[in-house]
């Protein structure tokens, strides 16, 4: 039976507001005849319901047969999506910019060619002074057929202005595609496979980063080139894990909006984005303070008209923070206030549930788990990790591995003795399979291996060497994706020295936390 998630009608009537609602329905009675009052029926059905049912929904509909539905429901989103077009065209540029192009369009095929190229040139002032250089090329390409067409008085200098105008915006044009797709094809990566695993993986970015950078960032120019720019940089640094490189790229991203504060309503997308960037960057690094203050300008910045005029922007600022606030606590060792806000955080993604990607939701699930592992609360940690290593997703393989050794490690704090042998022979046989064991990884599986039959009381010994083979390997690049992924050492530095994981990570944050960056 079809369902909330995959019936694209219901998704998009259950993302309106009241707002919107009352719009779509005075818009359908302004412009539509009678027998467009069906689809308001179906629309108050498909509103109504928790969730999506096509027995229940003809039930309801007695004048509406089976056959008739699938035509109705496509009339009735086609209408939403209009009556959508109308309410925002002014809330958005590029429907503006649209509706100027739709407007000349109009214009031209009336006959009035000079109408047409007026509100052609107010768009592209427009279009320009918000850097947005794909709706100018189509612009320009509507001017340059009016003008080879018909004799419209324009000067010489208007032509030859109007060329290197179409010169300019399709050189500008194929760097941001260029530079777009690199970063799209970076993002791709890392989202399959996480952070680079070896040096294989290492040599092959490297070389498919270089063949397709600028130069140098003197290469590059205006705020999309830029932008896209600085992204490459950024995912290309994420994966091979240099987080420095991470860092200074996502400020020179941020610091592109400072710059040019107007771009912020502009490309609040990217914008939100950005910022999730820097505060990871900044977690990745421990900068403690600049943390707080950027999460700080981030929470402020979520009580904004920008942050909220558009679901997609409201949410996904929301789920950043709340990463970000994760994030903290894992930083910190406050484990315990951080387990607090697991379920108000639940129930938001419940309420988000049709603006959330998969993606996101094996991040949470990960990052959940590490709250309650860090809490001790080890079988709360397992119920969250088995939603990752069951749902089979084809994503992310580094958090499918450690969700596997997160889930060894949580029933070894249990004592599970009976499937401890066994479980560390499938997981160490399935983070081989996907290439993701460093020294980390073997030392700890070789400790739990050599420890099985040990009693406790002689484990200290063993806790305190397993510390000397991986202590050294902070600050190894390609060892730390380990450390990236729970913090390990400070595990068993609080085995070593009779502390808890939290009391751990809480002294090394209160020791940092005076420190100048």
């Amino acid at each position: 039976m079809p369902n909330r998630s995959n019936d694209i009608l219901f998704q998009l009537i259950k993302s309106l507001q009241k707002a919107e609602k009352r719009h779509f329905k005075l818009y359908i009675k302004r412009n539509s005849n009678n027998d467009d009052l069906k689809i308001i029926h179906l629309f108050d059905v498909l509103d109504k319901l928790e969730e999506y049912d096509e027995k229940n929904i003809l039930k309801k509909l007695p004048s509406i047969q089976k056959i008739q539905l699938a035509n109705l429901k496509s009339h009735l989103y086609k209408q939403i999506l209009s009556s959508l077009r109308l309410l925002k065209t002014t809330d958005n540029i590029d429907l503006q910019l649209s509706e100027s192009l739709d407007f000349a369009r109009l214009l031209y095929n009336k006959g009035l060619k000079l109408q047409a190229l007026k509100i052609l040139e107010k768009a592209k002032e427009l279009a320009r002074a918000n850097q947005k250089f794909n709706s100018m090329a189509q612009v320009i390409s509507l001017e340059k057929k009016i003008e080879t067409l018909h004799i419209t008085r324009s000067s010489i200098d208007r032509t030859e202005i109007l060329t290197r105008e179409a010169l300019d915006i399709s050189g500008h044009i194929d760097r941001v595609t260029r530079l777009s797709n690199l970063t799209l094809m970076l993002y791709r990566w890392y989202v399959q496979y996480g952070h680079a695993r070896n040096e294989e993986d290492e040599k092959d970015i490297k070389a498919y980063f270089k063949s397709n950078v600028p130069p140098s960032e003197n290469a590059v120019n205006g705020f999309y080139e830029k932008l896209y720019f600085y992204q490459s940089y950024c995912w290309y640094a994420f994966i091979r894990q240099d987080f420095l490189m991470y860092y200074r790229y996502s400020q020179k991203w941020m610091n592109l909006f400072e710059e040019d504060k107007l771009m912020i309503a502009v490309e609040t997308g990217h914008y939100v984005k950005g910022m999730h960037n820097l505060l990871n960057a900044m977690f990745d690094l421990r900068y403690f303070s600049k943390f707080e203050l950027i999460l700080h300008k981030f929470e402020e910045f979520a009580k904004t008209d920008i942050a909220n005029q558009y679901d997609n922007f409201r949410v996904h600022t929301s789920i950043y923070i709340n990463s970000a606030k994760i994030n903290q606590h894992l930083m910190k060792g406050t484990f315990a206030e951080g387990v607090k806000m697991i379920p108000h955080l639940i129930e938001e993604l419940k309420e988000y549930e049709l603006f959330v990607d998969r993606h996101r939701i094996v991040v949470f699930n990960y990052k959940i788990a590490s709250l309650y592992f860090g809490n001790q609360e080890y079988e709360k940690a397992i119920d969250y990790l088995n939603l990752i290593i069951d749902s089979n997703a084809d994503l992310r393989y580094d958090l499918q591995c450690y969700a596997r050794l997160l889930h060894l490690m949580s029933h070894y704090e249990l004592g599970n003795d009976a499937i401890i042998e066994s479980l560390t022979k499938s997981v160490y046989r399935f983070m081989s399979k996907m290439k993701n064991l460093t020294v980390v990884e073997e030392a700890i599986f070789k400790f739990l291996r050599d420890t099985f039959n040990i009693s406790t009381r002689k484990l200290k010994p063993e806790f305190e060497k397993l510390l000397d083979k991986i202590k050294y390997l902070e600050k190894n690049r390609f060892e730390t994706r380990a450390f990236a992924y729970l913090d390990i050492i400070s595990w068993v530095e609080g085995k070593v020295f009779e502390k808890s994981m939290a009391t751990v990570i809480f002294e090394k944050y209160k020791a940092s936390k005076t420190r100048n960056y």
